[in-house]
């Protein structure tokens, strides 16, 4: 078996093992994604609340950030089931512990794991695979900002939470450097590219265009 290639939050393996098209998820994947989100959420909570108001910052953070964090490496598992490989989140339990240091200063360097693809892909299904994941982060970006006018209260800072950080979080794994999504969608399609990071610069700003639509 090949080193794998680390792509943002995916790393590929060339395997001749190939999976059904099913979506599948083993009881492990799952101990990993919410040992994972647990612990993203708890930083964010940190940052965002301090310790003092831990148990309210980290029900925002859990439904914002870990919610964020979670369906965006479901897309990057879907999409690689939907092309017949076998592929499977696990965690990095180094960075994760790495991510409360750096909390207690007030930032988060996340980079909590990433999905184990075994399968045979090309250029244009990596790219697929890749794109996924922002795909995800922007759509749920959207719909927390369509929640926004029917919430109030702490649903009002989830969902407020939920979209800037979705947004930013689509974005910045569209950075076409290191192993970032970004870097597989470009090599694949130039002109996806350049579509996927306008609809994420929508998304970022259209907040600010509802409200000069509505004023």
């Amino acid at each position: 078996m090949k080193t794998p290639l680390r792509i943002g939050s995916v790393d590929y393996k060339r395997h001749i093992d190939r999976n059904s098209h099913k979506f599948t998820m083993s009881e492990n994947e799952l101990r990993e994604l919410l040992k994972a989100w647990f612990v993203i959420s708890l930083a964010f909570a940190i940052v965002l609340g301090g310790l003092g108001n831990i148990v309210g910052s980290f029900l925002v953070a859990s439904l914002s950030v870990g919610l964020g964090f979670i369906f965006h490496e479901l897309g990057h598992k879907i999409a690689a089931q939907r092309y017949g490989c076998h592929a499977e989140f696990q965690a990095n339990n180094q960075m994760l512990v790495f991510a409360l240091v750096t909390s207690l200063f007030g930032i988060v360097f996340a980079a909590p794991g990433a999905v184990m693809i075994y399968g045979h892909i090309d250029k244009r299904q990596n790219g697929i695979i890749s794109l996924a994941g922002p795909a995800v982060n922007f759509v749920i970006a959207v719909l927390f900002l369509l929640l926004l006018p029917h919430v109030s209260g702490v649903l009002t800072v989830v969902a407020t939470y939920g979209y800037l950080i979705n947004s930013w979080l689509g974005l910045f794994n569209l950075i076409p450097i290191l192993n970032l999504d970004g870097k597989k969608v470009l090599m694949w399609n130039k002109a996806v590219y350049i579509v996927m990071l306008m609809i994420g610069f929508l998304v970022m700003n259209l907040r600010d265009i509802f409200q000069l639509v509505t004023t």
